[in-house]
């Protein structure tokens, strides 16, 4: 029968050195961290990423998680970059060259490439005083950590910290050029992490179609305007075309009797409604209407009304 005592012991040493790993990274940080930050962030073109076997499987994660967040970088194969792929590389380019011995042949011709056309090379490295490093315009060096295979010979613990590594870079690049969560949108349109920065003037309704009355126009007017628009609801509107109430179904079955035709909106209508901003983000205005109890709401700016966003254009969305 297994052992599984043996095999969680195996698994707890194993995170237990590859977090001692990122400790002592996040320890060992300095100034040729600023410098690469500097050198990534004066990069007018894209950052070309390369390394091989897993170091190669790390480069394709970082340059991943750097072009989705504001850095243009890709990844390119060392053996391809041999044979005709280093024309990715453009003289406004740079490279991020991982290797941990910091003696890759492979990366060879990418590296001698860049130092030809005087392009700029970040190194990561697992070895100081290694042939990469030495060719490097700036490089990142790993702690020397024990590798968490029992041999020792399985790149864990080192592609951990590359992986944290590249991470680091990401984030202060992020960071340094004031990153927001607009642009983060754009970049992630599809799946969860688009959906959570919709804003709600991404999905409200304009113009036209909105339900709307002036104060003074007669219920008899605002039912067919209600009825017309099917959201439910009408919003009232001063002089000034600022939003001074709203007219719902429920206020109508409060003020259901022979006389309601000849009322007044201002007769029926609740005072001071319920608005969202149109910055907002859709998943708020889902909590504020959930909060609430309400279906609709008005998108107001300084008072006035620029759209209406119902419950159903939210969830058609994807929020929820």
């Amino acid at each position: 029968m297994p052992d599984n005592g043996n095999v969680r012991a195996a698994a707890t040493r194993v995170l237990g050195l590859e977090a001692d790993g990122l400790r002592k990274l996040a320890d060992s940080l300095d100034e040729n961290f600023d410098a690469a930050v500097d050198m990534l962030d004066q990069i007018k073109g894209k950052l070309v990423v390369s390394g091989m076997g897993k170091s190669g499987h790390i480069g394709r994660k970082i340059a991943a998680t750097l072009a989705s967040t504001g850095t243009p970088a890709h990844y390119v194969h060392p053996g391809e970059a041999s044979h005709g792929d280093l024309g990715m590389i453009g003289q406004d380019d740079g490279v991020l060259a991982l290797s941990n011995s910091g003696e890759t042949a492979e990366l060879n011709d990418l590296v001698a490439y860049a130092k030809f056309r005087g392009i700029p090379l970040l190194a990561m490295v697992g070895k100081a005083n290694s042939t990469l490093q030495s060719a490097a315009d700036v490089t990142l060096v790993l702690p020397a950590m024990p590798e968490a295979c029992p041999m020792g010979l399985a790149p864990t613990t080192s592609t951990t910290m590359m992986l944290g590594l590249g991470d680091a870079l990401a984030v202060a690049l992020m960071q340094r050029r004031g990153f927001s969560a607009d642009q983060f949108q754009v970049l992630h349109p599809g799946g969860r992490l688009g959906r959570e920065f919709i804003k709600v003037e991404d999905l409200m309704h304009l113009g036209a179609e909105l339900p709307l009355c002036a104060d003074d126009a007669m219920m008899s007017v605002v039912l067919l305007t209600m009825t017309e628009k099917r959201f439910g609801c009408v919003g009232v509107l001063d002089s000034a075309g600022a939003l001074r109430g709203i007219v719902t179904d429920g206020d109508l079955s409060r003020h259901m009797d022979d006389e309601l035709m000849r009322k007044m909106v201002s007769d029926v209508m609740t005072h001071a409604p319920k608005t969202i901003r149109p910055k907002a983000l859709a998943a708020e205005a889902l909590g504020f209407m959930n909060t609430n109890n309400i279906t609709c709401l008005f998108v107001t700016e300084d008072g006035l009304p620029k759209g209406i966003l119902h419950v159903h254009d939210i969830l058609r969305a994807g929020i929820a």
